[in-house]
């Protein structure tokens, strides 16, 4: 993915585009450091973990500020490199499927099962009162 981000980089240059330009650019310096942690994790997590909290920075400007504006224009130009979210009826539809094929399940065992699966693509804290009002 990184590679792909540097190309895009390129061309960001050649168009003289300097918001996508800085936007890849935060982005690629995730990557990089990522690659260099005694850990690193998949380029779609750091990816994920980049966009969400440029979501997270958003609640720390007054709404209507210019900030604001390029946060969200710099989220929508990300989009691309993360996962599609789901929607609250896939997220309902595939927790009743787990808890169907699974005799017995509980809070903790749906949690578990569908946590890797949403991981980006789902807010866990709502995913987390859904499965709660469904056992509740």
């Amino acid at each position: 993915m990184i590679e792909r981000v540097s190309e895009e980089i390129k061309a960001a240059m050649k168009a003289k585009d300097r918001s996508r330009l800085d936007a890849l650019r935060l982005l690629k310096s995730a990557f990089i450091e990522n690659n260099t942690s005694a850990k690193p994790k998949p380029d779609a997590e750091v990816a994920i973990a980049h966009v969400k909290k440029l979501k997270d920075s958003l609640e720390s400007y007054p709404t209507g500020s210019d900030e604001v504006a390029k946060i969200k224009n710099e989220i929508e130009m990300l989009a691309a490199y993360v996962p599609v979210a789901l929607s609250k009826e896939e997220f309902e539809s595939m927790v009743r499927s787990f808890i169907q094929n699974n005799e017995g399940a509980d809070f903790a065992s749906v949690m578990k099962a569908v946590s890797p699966e949403i991981k980006g693509r789902f807010d866990g804290r709502e995913a987390s009162q859904i499965v709660k009002s469904m056992f509740g």
